[in-house]
């Protein structure tokens, strides 16, 4: 019996921290979700109050409300074909660094998307748009 209770707590503390992983992986989804069907609006939900932002050499420190319009812009000029993200990097348990791939019917971009952990709630401090 102790042998398996024993067994049973060490497979639980060394997958924990795979499902909290997980966990963290799922609160971007909805940025994703957004990126991929090229909603502006959706998008913004997630802008901090301001934001350092990059969309094709457009460079700059926005509002939320600017950073949708120019997100807007670009989605319309480049309607999504698709997007994912190819990369996490965690290097404080509140600042988190994605990169991803965005295809649009124009071109390609690398697109890289810092957020800082705030309680519950993820808020995007900068994001690129960079042609690839």
């Amino acid at each position: 019996m102790t042998l398996t209770l024993s067994l049973f707590l060490s497979v639980f503390l060394y997958l924990q921290p795979i499902f909290g992983d997980e966990v963290k992986m799922d609160s971007i989804d909805p940025v994703i979700s957004a990126i991929d069907g090229g909603s502006s609006g959706d998008l913004a939900k997630f802008f901090d109050t301001s934001i350092s932002l990059n969309v094709n050499g457009q460079q700059g420190e926005y509002s939320k409300n600017q950073a949708e319009i120019v997100i807007k812009d670009f989605f319309k000029k480049n309607p999504s074909l698709g997007f994912k993200v190819v990369f996490r990097s965690e290097t404080n348990p509140s600042l988190i660094s994605y990169i991803g791939d965005y295809q649009s019917t124009e071109s390609s971009y690398k697109v890289f998307i810092r957020v800082s952990q705030q309680g519950e709630n993820l808020k995007i401090y900068s994001l690129d748009f960079v042609k690839a």
